[in-house]
């Protein structure tokens, strides 16, 4: 488990994260999201003690990562997947961190198995593509077969073979009772994977909650309604707090008022209904919805054409 409590730092006059708290529960995958700039890396890197919080505290299993007697058995972590010697092989990379930290060799020749790169174990690392430095990092991290494990961008360069296969991964090492806790920039894809999540902009907690709620929370629900009177309905389900979208010929995405209500007013009224159906909001939609005020890049939204110049 791990616990962050009113987690604050500040590099110089500027603020990464604040009043940060939050709790990672065993059994489930829990996503960490943010816009970039969000602090998601700082307080990452807080979590492993890689820095120190200018106030707050944070734990992992009860302690502070840097107090456990073998952090790697402890805690595994891939924040950089890079973060190797390029003039290694996978095996004898693997093998290193082994022997540093008393996991015994045969350790080594499992997890290689287990992400797959056994038919690249002894080409040197400097020579992997992305997607194979990634599997070596999520080796790396799952080394001391960790009760935790922390992952930042794990399916960054990874195919969709590769994509399919951490998010299994993930969701055994879950089911096996472990802590996972999770960054990714791709939504599609924790939606997929994550059971729980914990958002955070500009430094600050947005939610902690599970997938289901954050969706059903961002934003009001979005009926879709096709109808061969479509205007007739749009007339009877006109009001002040109600609006209607014409999507498609015959076709109205409402808001403001419940499929019960549509259907009940459609049939009062003696109007056929060829679609009545609530729209799930993504998890993408959800997340651009609840985090629009805590971009710190956003890109102009002009139709107007950009003027490039040359400088050659």
């Amino acid at each position: 488990m791990i616990e962050a409590h009113c987690l604050t730092k500040r590099y110089g006059d500027r603020t990464a994260v604040e009043d940060l708290s939050f709790t990672v529960r065993p059994g489930i995958v829990t996503g960490f999201l943010g816009p970039n700039g969000a602090g998601k890396s700082t307080t990452m890197r807080l979590i492993l003690g890689l820095d120190a919080p200018t106030a707050g505290h944070v734990t992992v299993n009860g302690r502070p990562y840097a107090m456990h007697e073998a952090p790697l058995r402890e805690v595994g972590a891939m924040l950089e997947a890079r973060a190797i010697h390029t003039g290694r092989t996978a095996y004898h990379h693997l093998l290193a961190l082994a022997a540093t930290t008393g996991i015994p060799r045969r350790r080594v020749n499992e997890v290689i198995d287990l992400v797959g790169l056994r038919e690249v174990a002894n080409k040197r690392a400097g020579g992997f593509s992305l997607g194979m430095g990634q599997r070596l990092g999520i080796a790396s991290a799952l080394l001391g077969d960790p009760a935790t494990v922390i992952l930042d961008e794990p399916v960054n360069g990874l195919d969709p073979e590769g994509i399919r296969w951490i998010r299994n991964l993930l969701k055994s090492l879950a089911g096996e009772g472990r802590t996972v806790f999770v960054s990714s920039h791709l939504m599609s894809e924790m939606a997929l994977t994550a059971e729980h999540l914990v958002v955070i902009g500009r430094g600050r907690l947005i939610a902690d909650t599970s997938v289901e709620e954050f969706t059903r929370g961002a934003a009001r629900t979005v009926v879709r309604v096709r109808c061969p009177e479509i205007g007739r309905l749009k007339r009877l389900l006109a009001g002040p707090d109600v609006t209607l979208t014409s999507c498609a010929p015959h076709t109205l995405e409402v808001v403001g008022l419940t499929s019960d209500h549509i259907g009940s007013v459609a049939a009062g009224h003696g109007l056929t209904l060829l679609e009545l159906s609530p729209q799930r909001i993504s998890l993408e939609e959800a997340f651009m919805e609840l985090t629009r005020d805590a971009v710190e890049y956003r890109a102009n939204s002009t139709d107007e054409p950009v003027e490039v110049r040359s400088t050659s």
